[in-house]
Parts: C-alpha cells; sequence; structure tokens
C-alpha cells in the first residue's frame, strides 16, 4: 500500500486548504484513514479519521467544526477541508490508513502512513 499526501502549503489565518491523500496498493473495503499532524517538539496528533464503508467520521475537538474529512471511494482518495485556519493548525500533515477499525483515532492503530505535507498558517 502506498499513500500519497498534497496539498499542503501556506495560508493566511482565517484561509482555506484542502489535502488529499491517494492510496494505491490494494482494495479497500474495511477500516479507515485517518489524517495526523505533528508540529515541532509536539507529538503526533490526531486529527480526522473516516471510515472506508459507510463514511462515519470522527474529528479531535480541536477542528470540530472547521475541517471536513471525506473520501472517494472511486478514486481511493480521501480529502481534508480545512477552514478558518489559525496559526496553531500549523505543522506537518499526515494522512494514514488503517485496516480494522472504524474509528481509530490512535497512531498505533493505523498500518501505512504517507510522507506528509506542510501547512504553515500566517498570523
Amino acid at each position: 500500500v502506498q499513500l500519497q499526501a498534497s496539498g499542503g502549503g501556506l495560508v493566511q489565518a482565517g484561509g482555506s486548504l484542502r489535502l488529499s491523500c491517494a492510496a494505491s496498493g490494494r482494495t479497500f473495503s474495511s477500516g479507515g484513514m485517518g489524517w495526523f499532524r505533528q508540529s515541532p517538539g509536539k507529538e503526533r496528533e490526531f486529527v480526522a479519521t473516516i471510515q472506508w464503508t459507510g463514511g462515519r467520521t470522527v474529528y479531535a475537538d480541536s477542528v470540530k467544526g472547521r475541517f471536513t474529512i471525506s473520501r472517494d471511494n472511486a478514486k481511493n482518495t480521501v480529502y481534508l477541508q480545512m477552514n478558518s485556519l489559525k496559526p496553531e493548525d500549523t505543522a506537518v500533515y499526515y494522512c494514514a490508513m488503517n485496516l480494522f477499525y472504524s474509528d481509530a483515532t490512535k497512531s498505533t492503530q493505523y498500518d501505512y502512513w504517507g510522507q506528509g505535507t506542510q501547512v504553515t498558517v500566517s498570523s
């Protein structure tokens, strides 16, 4: 399985970005995809996750109401629409795939990881 994340960049506070994560290498029918982020000196933290089937979503409290995770099963791609961005959202964002869990919020539950994409929000 390979995960390719894209869409990061520099944006002013209050702006928006959309991250994409394309998955390849197998057919996905269980488990889900998630987004995590990590800023310098901090541990990697959960952002959002979505089931491959059913589409159930879970969000971290810090992004609830501002970020939306979605998927296109036909393209094996997951998106993270980020609105009302804040400087504290600045981090490297990673997409990840887990093969078994529906609502996985822990990094240890994920089996595959993408390379990360930098998001920088200026004040």
